[in-house]
């Protein structure tokens, strides 16, 4: 480890004796540049950018710009590397071929060593495994992923060399390879409506410019116009490149006599446009050739359509592509918590003209108040999971560092703001400075009763600590606490429900004697309670923020959301749920799970109130009255996904689910019930599975939420196309 008051350095390490790698880790501490030196010859690395793409043969840039991870490939015959950060040297490694042999040999004596000592666990592991999940009755479709994993497990590879992580520049880059040997072919249409391109331009170099017109120009959909409207530019490349394109027929273009910014040139552009739709594409950007064909084709699938947004990336300097942002279907709170639809979006002209086009009042997240007007009039929204748009990071621009237009982040607040006061909504709209998104406190003008449901058997100094945090971490008032008691036979137990019933107005405890249901169990609580709101929680939990309540009342009470879920955090403070995804590793999974309580998730999911098809029922609270026309928790699901068959009932009926996670509890879960997959469930557990694909069918493997480029086998990673083979 190498530290100093600018970078730590964790790990460093060469492997290969003829092609060998330098491989180093770590974080940067304050902004400056990391530097490698081979025998005195520079390479510079930037905190985003590798400026020396022959040099650098990897690079890992997660979203916290703050952790790198570089692996750079070594001449021959280089006999001294050395890392400098800021002009200062941190590492210094003198290197030859017998000492490349030596790193070489200790790797490979290591590996062995490390396979002899895992196998006898791993064949342990494995058997239990497969008893608890199947009792060896394997259905045919898993073997081979079976297998598959035994021999990763031998080989000791882990989630990221087993799948693609979208967020490692190389790893997207294979992946993209892998694509194009799968293009969808290009069909006759039988609707061609007439798509304006809208381009404001300004100041923007003759090499990008003509790099956006091009892409546009070759689309393989033909029947569209560009709309430009330069807006007074004082560099003479971008007026000598648009005079250039005026000649052709599709391109229209408008010089402005003043400087109007962004808000006035789309305008102006607007003004041109003749088309049925309207695409928005920034003055820099690329399209990927067959994005008008996609959209259009979405149009023939449903000809209601207003909006139609698809994914994005982004072209780095040396015109790389990277950073995917594989995005989900319409999620109403996710775009109120950031402008995740931004490109390539387009929209039916006449509700942009209803609603009177740019305002530029919002100049810098002029799209998003665009979004947000046009989600008032229309909810005919459709999403292409194709990265159909290339968005360039430049030195200034947000693509690359929002921190770049700190003025966007005013003005997209400003923008919400507005959103709230057009809706009638009492909220403050909140700034998450990490990575420059929303949250919204919706205000509620007065406490609404919830009833705070726990379920629980024995083990009183569990059910203790749950029942101690909520009253002394609870800043709400207006509460009351239900026990269900299935089954205790502990004194302990009695004693304690007796004395929070004697001492706690708010208090109240049933007694059930039946097998346990956990579905049962809540909907005989849900009959017991006098609350507007049900809060489900589970008796190995913990309360950590005082206006938890608050802050999902404040979601629960929303017309459109169903289910509301917290963050929820092991002993440890990583994380046990912040969301569910389904058909990811059978009906449904955790995503997220046991990554660190501060971390970021993809592309801000830990951090932005995001819509996700599931929460967990460990914390789960809905208005009543919704709960009642759900018809509460399905009985027949006693034990297992009882909560995410709620929620996709709750979708089924045109609710949102949302996760806050600036709600947090920590959750020991299923300490006092114990190990739900022993012998004695498993007839249970399968009949609930089976349950599960009959009642849901397709709609476990289509989670609308979660892009369906995304794998199957593990959240937010990529499928390689060999995975199973």
């Amino acid at each position: 480890m190498y530290e100093t008051d600018e970078v730590l350095i964790e790990k460093v390490h060469i492997n290969g004796i003829a092609n060998s790698k330098l491989t180093f880790n770590g974080k940067f501490k304050i902004d400056g540049t990391l530097e490698v030196f081979t025998d005195g010859k520079k390479n510079v690395i930037n905190n985003n950018i590798s400026l020396d793409k022959d040099y650098v043969y990897n690079r890992i840039l997660k979203l916290n710009q703050e952790i790198f991870s570089y692996v750079v490939k070594l001449p021959k015959k280089a006999k001294k590397i050395s890392i400098k950060y800021n002009e200062k040297e941190i590492v210094a490694i003198k290197t030859n071929g017998l000492k490349r042999f030596t790193f070489f040999l200790k790797d490979r004596i290591a590996k062995i060593l490390k396979k002899i000592v895992r196998l006898p666990r791993i064949i342990l592991k494995t058997i239990r495994l497969m008893w608890k999940r199947h009792h060896f009755l394997i259905p045919p479709r898993l073997i081979k992923q079976y297998l598959h994993s035994f021999s990763n497990n031998i080989s000791n590879k882990n989630i990221d060399e087993l799948l693609y992580n979208p967020l490692i520049d190389s790893d997207y880059r294979k992946w993209l390879d892998e694509q194009n040997n799968n293009v969808s072919q290009i069909r006759q249409l039988k609707y061609n409506p007439l798509v304006s391109v809208i381009i404001p331009t300004y100041n923007v170099s003759k090499k990008l410019l003509s790099e956006c017109l091009d892409s546009i120009i070759n689309q393989t959909y033909d029947n569209f116009e560009i709309c430009i409207a330069d807006d007074c530019s004082t560099l003479n490349e971008t007026i000598e490149t648009l005079k250039k394109y005026e000649k052709n027929n599709k391109i229209k273009i408008i010089y402005r006599k003043e400087n109007g910014h962004i808000s006035e040139a789309s305008n102006s552009a607007l003004k041109l446009a003749r088309g049925e739709f309207i695409a928005l594409v920034d003055n820099d950007d690329v399209l990927e050739k067959n994005a008008l064909y996609y959209m259009v084709e979405k149009l023939n699938e449903d000809k209601k359509l207003d909006l139609i947004y698809s994914d994005e990336d982004k072209l780095d300097s040396n015109g790389n592509r990277c950073m995917p942002h594989f995005k989900p279907d319409f999620s109403i709170d996710t775009l109120l918590s950031v402008n995740y639809i931004c490109h390539f979006t387009m929209i039916r002209k006449k509700i942009i003209d209803d609603i009177g086009g740019f305002r530029s009042e919002y100049n810098g997240a002029q799209d998003y108040d665009l979004f947000l007007r046009v989600i008032d009039k229309t909810n005919k929204i459709g999403h292409i999971a194709k990265i159909l748009y290339h968005w360039r990071m430049t030195e200034y621009s947000t693509s690359a560092k929002g921190s770049n237009k700190n003025y966007v982040f005013d003005n997209g607040k400003k923008a919400l703001e507005d959103y709230l006061k057009r809706n009638n909504i009492i909220g403050d709209v909140i700034k998450v400075n990490r990575l420059q998104m929303y949250q919204i406190n919706y205000k509620i003008n007065e406490e609404p009763k919830v009833s705070i449901i726990i379920p629980t058997k024995d083990k009183s100094d569990i059910l203790k600590k749950c029942i101690d945090s909520i009253y002394d971490n609870t800043e709400y008032n207006n509460y009351e606490i239900i026990v269900i008691d299935n089954n205790s036979v502990e004194k302990s137990t009695f004693d304690l429900l007796e004395k929070y019933k004697n001492n706690k107005s708010n208090f109240s405890y049933y007694r059930l004697e039946c097998d346990f249901n956990f579905s049962y169990i809540n909907n005989y609580a849900v009959e017991k309670s006098e609350g507007e709101y049900i809060l489900l929680l589970n008796n190995d939990t913990e309360v950590i923020t005082n206006s938890w309540i608050s802050d999902m009342v404040g979601y629960a009470s929303q017309r459109h959301i169903g289910c509301v879920g917290a963050k929820l955090l092991y002993p440890n403070k990583t994380i046990q749920h912040c969301g569910v995804v389904t058909g990811v590793g059978g009906i449904a999974m955790h995503a997220n799970v046991e990554t660190g309580e501060n971390s970021l998730g993809y592309f801000g999911r830990l951090v932005g109130v995001y819509d996700w098809s599931c929460v967990t029922a460990a914390c789960l609270m809905i208005k009543k009255d919704k709960l009642k026309l759900l018809n509460g928790l399905d009985e027949n699901l006693k034990v297992a996904y009882n909560d995410v068959d709620l929620c996709l009932k709750a979708l089924d009926k045109g609710f949102y689910n949302v996760v806050l996670p600036q709600v947090k509890l920590y959750h020991y879960e299923s300490l006092s019930r114990g190990d739900d997959m022993s012998e004695s469930q498993r007839d249970r557990f399968i009949s609930e599975i089976n349950y599960m694909c009959d009642k849901w069918n397709k709609k476990i493997l289509n989670d609308r939420f979660y892009n369906k480029n995304f794998s199957h086998t593990y959240a937010f990673r990529l499928e390689k196309e060999d995975l199973y083979e």
